[in-house]
């Protein structure tokens, strides 16, 4: 009895170092995306970009919280980023959902069009394909930290 229950508990604990081991790379990998964003945004939307926001996070009277990894701010456009330490197709969904979700949470960005940005370390040819046709640039670890993966010429969608 002793050692089962000794066994979960060593579960437990391992599960939730495991929990903020993930956490914690997640947060790393957006410490690497986020220098690059104004550079990338600059260069490829010939905008100047301002107004840099990492970890954004907005709770609304009704209680409903939400937690955006960056959003840069041009005069024409808003830019939001999300990045995963490895983007899945369920993550290009989700930051689908997120840009739907966007403008009720930061109402102030609402008459300028929305870019979407996903970022990750890397990213598979057809998560790429994926995230081309909902319209989001999508950068990658490159010879400059991070750079643009998307087919030369792509348009990114305008929200």
């Amino acid at each position: 009895m002793f050692l089962k229950d000794e066994s979960r508990r060593q579960l437990r604990e391992m599960n939730k170092k495991w929990g903020e081991l993930s956490n914690k790379l997640g947060t790393l990998v957006e410490d690497l995306v986020a220098p690059s964003l104004l550079r990338i945004i600059e260069e490829r939307l010939n905008e100047p970009a301002y107004d840099l926001m990492v970890r954004l996070k907005r709770r609304l009277p009704d209680g409903r919280m939400k937690e955006f990894d960056a959003l840069v701010v041009t005069p024409a456009c808003v830019c939001l980023n999300s990045t995963k330490a490895t983007l899945r197709i369920t993550d290009v969904d989700g930051f689908v959902a997120d840009i739907a979700e966007f403008r009720t949470f930061f109402p102030e960005h609402h008459t300028l069009p929305l870019v979407g940005i996903l970022a990750s370390l890397s990213v598979e040819k057809s998560v790429l394909a994926y995230a081309e046709k909902q319209g989001f640039l999508v950068l990658a670890v490159g010879d400059e930290l991070m750079e643009i993966k998307n087919r030369p010429g792509f348009e990114p969608k305008r929200w």
